[in-house]
């Protein structure tokens, strides 16, 4: 699609990706609507790219309903960049393992697993609320506009963590690879309707959302990219209209090892994820 003049709504546009995201966008040529939390920031990113900011917690009452009401009153978008979301660290069984890499997220003491008395049991059902079920509540509301124009994109960035199953981040591999399956789905359904459908799906990248979950990333590998170039795929995508997008490139061996070969993959993925 032509992203010069489109509409653009960004969500987590206050830090890491959607920042990331909202620049490249803006050096497009797009009009943007950018929406997180931390107010600062995105009055700041707001600034930065000409757009129009509303704070909004996707993850809380109202928050999906204040933006979809702000999106209705500024102009229906055009594209959704779906980047807002969270993690949670912590094995299923709140155990800790070490490996070479050092100690995997996932510290008894400060990530406990969650049952259903446990005080984080709250913090699971945030990180749904925001990674899953946010995303699909706005997309539905903004669905109806798009169609009837016969045009529009629609953008879910995930996580290589929902596709292969990482270490000590069980649940939001669980949530990641829900909104895949779901924007997988959503494809299928808006088939011929002129409306696409992207999953941008990162490794491991460069920003703080690691200090943000309460553990830093301790793996030796794979390495951080930068967000600029998870940004600089979601304006590929967008541009040629992509189904999906692999950052880095080179992840896409092990999604196909794994599809091809559970087993093999199964023995690799102990000594390193």
């Amino acid at each position: 699609m032509k992203l010069d003049g489109a509409r653009v709504l960004v969500t987590g546009a206050s830090s890491g990706i959607g920042w990331a995201v909202a620049q490249a966008l803006a050096h497009a040529g797009c009009s943007l609507l950018l929406t997180g939390t931390d107010t600062n920031r995105l009055s700041r990113i707001a600034a930065l790219t000409g757009g129009e900011a509303v704070a909004a917690d996707l993850a809380e009452a109202g928050g999906v309903e204040r933006l979809v009401s702000a999106a209705i009153s500024t102009g229906n978008p055009d594209v959704v960049v779906h980047c807002a979301g969270m993690g949670k660290v912590g094995t299923v069984l709140g155990q800790t393992r070490r490996d070479g890499g050092g100690q995997v997220p996932g510290d008894g003491n400060r990530c406990a697993a969650v049952r259903q008395d446990d005080g984080g049991q709250e913090e699971y059902n945030r990180l749904f609320r925001l990674n899953l079920v946010a995303p699909m509540r706005l997309s539905q509301a903004l669905l109806p506009a798009m169609l009837r124009k016969g045009a529009g994109q629609l953008v879910f960035v995930t996580s290589i963590a929902g596709v292969l199953g990482v270490a000590g981040e069980s649940a939001y591999a669980a949530s990641k690879a829900a909104l895949g399956t779901y924007a997988s789905s959503l494809r299928v359904e808006l088939a011929g309707s002129g409306i696409g459908v992207t999953t941008v799906i990162p490794g491991v990248v460069d920003t703080d959302f690691f200090n943000r979950r309460g553990v830093a990333y301790q793996r030796r590998f794979p390495r951080p990219v930068p967000p600029s170039r998870v940004a600089a795929a979601v304006k590929f995508a967008l541009e040629n209209n992509r189904a999906q997008v692999v950052v880095p490139g080179w992840l896409r061996l092990p999604i196909v090892v794994q599809a091809c070969a559970p087993q093999t993959y199964a023995r690799f993925a102990g000594r390193w994820g």
